[in-house]
């Protein structure tokens, strides 16, 4: 396959029929999670026009658009995992996975949602019925506050007290991978490497004519050309000798769209694609040659190199159990014993561009997050590697350049491995 050759993507029906299958391995891992925290029953409620972002993890990623739909799991101790969806439709691909108790073919038979709710809690009594609140993220706080009031007036007082956060259970499981998704994440990845390539190619910037809007826009129309979608603005900062810096926080700010792409420039991009139920995060560098030149200035050769030695370091200090504070730590004592001024800020992905799971980040260290410093590396999990150095270039009088670097990565027993090969040096615009 030609290095901008993008791969071939499912169709969406094809895409539906394997996240299924998926379905069925996920529900075998989560009876052991829920157990593990003494959970008895895990609830997500999913409302016409407010979907939750779990729902098309826990149930068929297909549109659900009752008014109030609930998917309830319960520990049903030897029985296993009962699963009841409580559905506003009946719908034989939610019955293939989901008993569905309120719908009945015998309307004789037919119950409330709330009456489902009360039978089920009084039957198994759960000690701890897991929600969608009170999680730092989106995603474990989800649960609106007028479905969590239906959920208690539906279930009594006596359940209400054992309502608690199903943020934990929720970190877990959307941080839990399994073998089947791999080739499907290199997919994506693979497609994201490919329009990041020709975005910062001489196909989309003329110097001197393109704009950074016009980089970005161009960017939209592949994504529609190809079918997908992102979960950000594609970004893309510009650096130039004897220009001022901006910063927006810690970081460089994102270039103006109105601003021309010149000769010598140093092009950043930072992109990311929806696919299959997941999420990419890749940034990459593009030189645009100056007249007369032929190839990169040495001094940001060696600046991209800083970078990858930061990537290594990263990489050795990494293995499933350490925390995420450990690996900062020794990552970053690497980076002073080589002399190399370095940041980082990697952070999970998977289901979601900012994942669930462990951190490797300057923000959890300098802030004393102990909470987030401690969360463990999972085998298997997927991560953005996204760090930077920033070092002297004597061909711009020594003015010190970022160089900025963002790529997907799994765990192994012997580190992080890319889903595809890392930029060890610039993309070059003539």
């Amino acid at each position: 396959m030609e290095q901008n050759e993008a791969p071939e993507l499912l169709s969406w029906s094809e895409q539906i029929e394997v996240r299924e299958q998926w379905l069925l391995k996920r529900y075998e891992m989560l009876l052991p999670m829920m157990r593990e925290r003494g959970i008895g029953m895990w609830i997500v409620v999913n409302e016409e026009f407010h979907d939750d972002p779990l729902t098309e993890y826990v149930a068929p990623p297909r549109p659900h658009v009752g008014g109030r739909d609930i998917f309830v799991f319960v520990d049903a101790g030897d029985e296993g995992l009962r699963r009841m969806a409580l559905t506003g439709y009946q719908e034989e691909n939610v019955a293939r996975f989901f008993e569905l108790p309120r719908l009945s073919p015998d309307p004789a038979q037919r119950r409330s949602t709330e009456e489902v709710l009360r039978d089920l809690y009084e039957e198994y009594r759960p000690g701890k019925i897991a929600l969608g609140f009170g999680g730092r993220r989106g995603v474990t706080r989800s649960l609106t506050h007028e479905s969590y009031v239906y959920l208690s007036e539906a279930m009594g007082p006596e359940a209400t007290g054992r309502f608690m956060s199903a943020a934990d259970l929720i970190d877990e499981y959307l941080n839990t991978r399994i073998p089947e998704e791999l080739p499907h994440y290199e997919t994506l990845v693979h497609l994201t490497e490919v329009l990041a390539r020709r975005a910062l190619s001489n196909e989309v910037i003329t110097p001197g004519v393109t704009t950074v809007g016009d980089i970005r826009r161009w960017l939209y129309d592949a994504l529609w050309e190809n079918g997908v979608t992102t979960w950000f603005q594609p970004d893309l900062r510009v650096q130039r000798r004897d220009m001022e810096e901006e910063l927006s926080g810690s970081f460089l700010a994102v270039s103006r769209e109105e601003m021309v792409i010149e000769r010598g420039d140093l092009v950043h991009l930072d992109f990311g694609i929806c696919y299959m139920g997941f999420d990419s995060d890749w940034q990459k560098m593009a030189y645009v040659l100056r007249d007369g030149e032929t190839d990169v200035p040495d001094g940001l050769k060696r600046a991209i190199a800083n970078t990858n030695a930061l990537q290594d370091a990263l990489i050795q200090a990494s293995r499933p159990g350490l925390t995420g504070g450990e690996v900062y730590e020794a990552t970053m004592a690497e980076m002073e014993r080589q002399g190399i001024e370095a940041m980082i800020y990697s952070h999970p992905l998977g289901n979601h561009g900012h994942g669930m799971g462990a951190s490797i980040d300057f923000r959890s260290a300098q802030g004393g997050s102990q909470e987030r410093l401690a969360r463990r590396l999972r085998r298997g999990s997927y991560i953005a590697i996204e760090l930077n150095t920033r070092t002297p270039i004597p061909e711009w009088d020594n003015e010190e350049v970022t160089i900025m670097g963002e790529d997907p990565a799994h765990l192994t027993d012997e580190g992080w491995v890319f889903f595809r090969p890392r930029q060890e040096e610039f993309y070059v615009i003539r």
